[in-house]
């Protein structure tokens, strides 16, 4: 009876090894996470600039006419100064982009977006790249978002806006030379580049390398400005949305953030702008230095004094309404996109 029972015992099977735990440590150490690699500094730079050439190719017309309306104080000037009893006819925003489309075809409302696209793979990438990469050092983590204060926000916005326009200030150059191109053709004056290329090797010609840089400290400081008013904005209304009203990382917190980071950022940039795009299509010398102004603090006083102080918001209204749908389209695009390889929220 004995050895009955312990054969029955012997030949009945093991019995099953326990489930493994559902636990995340033990999933996680079986199966490493599938998008390690979204958070990574080479994606984020390759998001920032698929979603900033998006928003560029959406809003450059606005940007055309911005730069044309800024334009048109410094051309009434010469006229004036030249004594042939003509003034430049001031129009506002909606009559110079009809103005634009008529006189020169539609078309010329994209007129230099080519260095646009290509200042935006240096600019943007380094922008937001160097933005988070300060954050993350400078800020504190809260359930998984990182918070700053706003003095230290407005510290990386800076940072991050001058080093990346410092480094995309030639291709910046570039572009506003091409922008103005219609307009001195129209004026009868001799077309100075042809292109991009062109432009480029003009520019090198006329002042060396160092002729890259024309204009690059009122540009830095606008870029400074800029950004101090979009990623700052965007980052510390974004995070008090979702903190104080316990909202999700949605597409209505998106939006009201970069509403909110466009209006600022072009508040804060516009004077700086008029400054930089009048330095850098003033006519040079052959040794690249510039006719009209001798650096940003004479085109700040001579713009003040011959023009008013409104002159430094000079198409204010056409850079406000660029800066927030560029600032809408590049922020939803880029979280969109982060959103579907898997990365975690800006």
């Amino acid at each position: 009876m004995q050895s009955q029972t312990q054969s029955k015992s012997t030949a009945e099977p093991p019995s099953p090894p326990p489930p493994p735990p559902t636990g995340s440590t033990t999933r996680n150490q079986l199966r490493p996470v599938k998008y390690d690699y979204a958070d990574s500094f080479a994606c984020t730079y390759v998001v920032s600039v698929v979603a900033a050439s998006v928003a560029e190719l959406t809003t450059y017309p606005l940007d055309l006419t911005k730069t044309r309306l800024q334009i048109q104080g410094e051309a009434a000037a010469s006229e004036l100064k030249a004594g042939n009893g003509t003034k430049t006819k001031y129009r506002g925003m909606v009559a110079t982009a009809f103005g634009i489309v008529r006189e020169e075809g539609t078309m010329k409302l994209w007129q230099g977006v080519t260095p646009a696209l290509y200042r935006h793979v240096v600019y943007s990438g380094v922008r937001i790249c160097s933005y988070d990469f300060l954050r993350r050092k400078l800020g504190s983590d809260n359930n998984g978002i990182i918070t700053l204060p706003l003095w230290k926000s407005a510290l990386c916005g800076v940072s991050a806006g001058a080093v990346a326009q410092w480094l995309a200030s030639p291709a910046d150059l570039v572009k506003v030379q091409i922008q103005m191109e219609g307009k001195r053709r129209l004026m009868g004056e001799p077309a100075r580049v042809h292109g991009a290329a062109h432009a480029l090797k003009e520019i090198v010609r006329r002042g060396g390398v160092a002729g890259l840089w024309k204009g690059s400290i009122p540009n830095v400081q606008r870029a400074a400005l800029v950004n101090l008013g979009d990623l700052t904005t965007y980052d510390t209304i974004k995070h008090m949305i979702m903190i104080k009203l316990n909202m999700p990382d949605c597409h209505t917190v998106h939006v009201l953030s970069s509403i909110c980071a466009g209006f600022v950022a072009a508040i804060m940039g516009t004077p700086a702008d008029v400054v930089k795009t009048r330095i850098m299509n003033q006519p040079t010398d052959e040794k690249g230095r510039g006719l009209l102004y001798k650096g940003s603090v004479d085109c700040l006083r001579q713009t003040v004094n011959k023009e008013g102080f409104g002159a430094l918001y000079k198409g204010f209204l056409p850079c406000w309404i660029r800066m927030a749908p560029w600032s809408l389209t590049f922020w939803l695009s880029f979280e969109q996109i982060r959103s579907m390889i898997g990365a975690s929220g800006y």
